[in-house]
């Protein structure tokens, strides 16, 4: 019998691993952590630490991979990335480290880890976010209800919730007028793209909205590795349909860069490896995704 971590919230159901005696002592054991979160989703453990969290809370929680797949969702200033945990016979798998036990891997959290991603952010892992936090049992008293609208149905109602989906790093993006390389600091936050000149810098530079982008590309015509670039929807008399048309058969030629393309200007923007590049690109795909969804 595989048994449901305890919970303070209703966020949703235990461990799902196969039966065994084992499994269920694994199960056990990660009752006995605090800050487990059980089946949070990726979602809810971003909106959870951005809304609640500071920089360096963290909670560890089931990936969607499977059984002895774990991942910890850490906040980093503005956005929360999330680092994988594996779970083999009695010990666990984090970062370049493996511990016996669990005591020891929650030892090593109690040292505040410094992690380096590879966005270049350095995060230390300062305190825990737990899973019982109290809360009033208070309620407003209703003073008025009626119906705006009539007739209506269950199919009628249509459910919003914006993805988080966060990510942010430093790329090298090219300019607009002069066709220079200068690198910014990205943050990416649901629907905005934004660009500083640096990660200290308060205000941005630009803000991107992804909204009036159509696709995400590797682009091969700026003699750098590692590029993309962004298309956006064509405005009439913008001139771009001619510009994307000749980025698209240059990417064909199989030169390489990528780059963000929107109405009336292309973004180009290297990443330091492709690994990040291949992460920048997915995650903005998976953005227009949603957003052609009506999400």
């Amino acid at each position: 019998m595989v048994r449901t971590p305890l919970r303070c919230l209703n966020t949703g159901g235990g461990m799902s691993f196969s039966s065994g005696a084992s499994i269920e002592y694994v199960s056990d054991e990660l009752e006995t952590l605090g800050w487990y979160h059980g089946d949070l989703s990726r979602h809810a453990a971003e909106a959870l630490l951005l809304s609640n969290g500071t920089d360096g809370s963290y909670l560890l929680r089931n990936s969607n991979e499977g059984p002895g797949y774990f991942a910890l969702s850490v906040r980093a200033k503005d956005s929360v990335k999330h680092f994988q945990v594996t779970r083999k016979d009695s010990g666990y798998a984090f970062g370049f480290n493996k511990f016996a036990t669990l005591q020891d891997f929650v030892n090593h959290f109690a040292n505040q880890p410094l992690l380096g991603s590879d966005t270049g952010t350095l995060i230390v892992l300062k305190s825990p976010y737990p899973l019982c936090v109290e809360e009033p049992s208070i309620y407003e008293s209703v003073r008025v209800h009626t119906a705006i609208q009539t007739g209506r149905t269950e199919n009628d109602l249509v459910a919003n919730a914006p993805s988080l989906g966060t990510k942010e790093g430093y790329l090298v993006k090219q300019g607009a007028v002069v066709k220079n390389w200068k690198q910014r600091w990205f943050t990416l936050n649901r629907y905005e793209l934004k660009y500083f000149r640096d990660k200290m810098c308060e205000e941005p530079i630009r803000t991107l909205d992804l909204r009036a982008c159509s696709a995400v590309q590797f682009d091969y015509s700026q003699d750098r590795v590692n590029c993309f670039w962004e298309y956006t929807k064509t405005e009439p008399g913008s001139g771009t349909a001619a510009n994307s048309i000749n980025q698209l058969a240059l990417e064909d030629r199989g030169e390489r860069t990528y780059n963000l393309v929107f109405a009336k200007r292309t973004f180009y923007l290297c990443a330091k490896t492709g690994v990040e590049a291949d992460e920048w690109i997915k995650i903005l795909r998976w953005k227009l995704s949603q957003i052609r969804k009506g999400r």
